[in-house]
């Protein structure tokens, strides 16, 4: 089978890349805009046309999108999240190949979920911010163009090489200078969210499993767990070895600190717009997946719980100390 790997070089994509190297029957092309992959082309702004004549010529029987962008500005990421995949779809439908498409979706898309629900695919999408509204839309041009194709809705995902501006990056870069300077304590915000991590490797073992399968539309990839951020941080605290206090200083969202003095509107609207969102993916307080249809349809279920891949976090941190 061949495949032509998009985003090969992305968190995602590293992990899919040698999901699918590791099956003897598959034949992996990997197209994006670093030097290491096989063919050089930019989906944000190379033309349907060109994409085309490349299908043509290689001949896949199945494109995984991988690619996209998670930060940036609302046009940034409309680029690289709604209009590379309006590149990839218009490409695939002049192409004489008539490849399957996996394309990566993300949990972003479903945006805030009332604590306690496990979100199914049939759930109405509300994106609470320019990143889940940029997949939101790319998944909705997939649906709609007719090819044979399914969007895999990941959820947290986590496991070496979670990038650092994630939440367990961050914690996990925070914990490798208290222990680097001998900090007693450390103070974090963020901690009561609580979010379906999934392993990256499992990820890229349902990538691998719906290229294989005849599963179309929405399916969700999660471990139909939410865990709470500070029980991840204490798991990550016992991996790593620190015995100092977690501090949690979360305030409740759009409210100065309590024993805040009293400022202007103006001074007030400075310092929301210089704290960072307690929610940056638009998610809310809680998440967490319904993953049944994934049981049903592709045949997986997760497999590396999260002490491991905090573990496996740890580790690359660790190397930096």
């Amino acid at each position: 089978m061949r495949v032509l790997l998009l985003g090969a070089n992305g968190f995602l994509g590293r992990f899919v890349a040698d999901r699918l190297l590791a099956d003897p029957a598959v034949h992996l092309t990997a197209l994006g805009r670093g030097d290491d992959a096989d063919v050089r082309f930019d989906l944000a702004s190379g033309s349907p046309g060109a994409l085309t004549r490349f299908l043509d010529a290689v001949h896949p029987g199945v494109v995984v999108n991988c690619a996209g962008a998670t930060r940036g500005g609302a046009r940034d990421l409309t680029r690289h999240n709604t209009v590379a995949v309006a590149t990839v779809c218009e490409a695939m439908r002049r192409s004489s190949c008539s490849p399957r498409l996996v394309q990566v979706g993300c949990a972003s898309e479903y945006g805030p979920s009332q604590p306690g629900s496990s979100t199914a695919e049939d759930a109405v999408p509300r994106p609470g911010g320019p990143y889940g509204v940029s997949k939101l839309a790319a998944t909705e041009l997939v649906l709609g163009s007719g090819l044979d194709a399914v969007v895999l809705r990941v959820f947290s995902p986590v496991g070496p090489g979670t990038p650092a501006g994630s939440p367990l990056g961050r914690l996990a870069e925070t914990m490798r200078r208290a222990m680097q300077t001998g900090d007693p304590e450390l103070k974090l915000s963020g901690l009561g969210v609580q979010r379906d991590f999934v392993d990256v490797r499992d990820v890229a073992r349902a990538v691998h499993a719906a290229s294989l399968s005849a599963a179309q539309g929405v399916v969700n990839i999660g471990t139909g767990r939410a865990v709470r951020l500070r029980d991840a941080a204490a798991v990550l605290a016992r991996v790593a070895g620190y015995a100092g206090a977690l501090h949690e200083l979360d305030t409740p969202p759009g409210r100065l600190p309590i024993g805040a003095p009293r400022v202007s509107a103006e001074s007030a609207v400075e310092h929301l717009a210089a704290t960072p969102s307690p929610y940056p993916d638009g998610c809310g307080a809680w998440q967490q997946a319904d993953v049944r249809t994934a049981r049903d349809r592709l045949g997986w279920r997760p497999r590396i719980n999260l002490e491991e891949s905090l573990a496996d976090i740890w580790m690359e941190a660790a190397c930096r100390i």
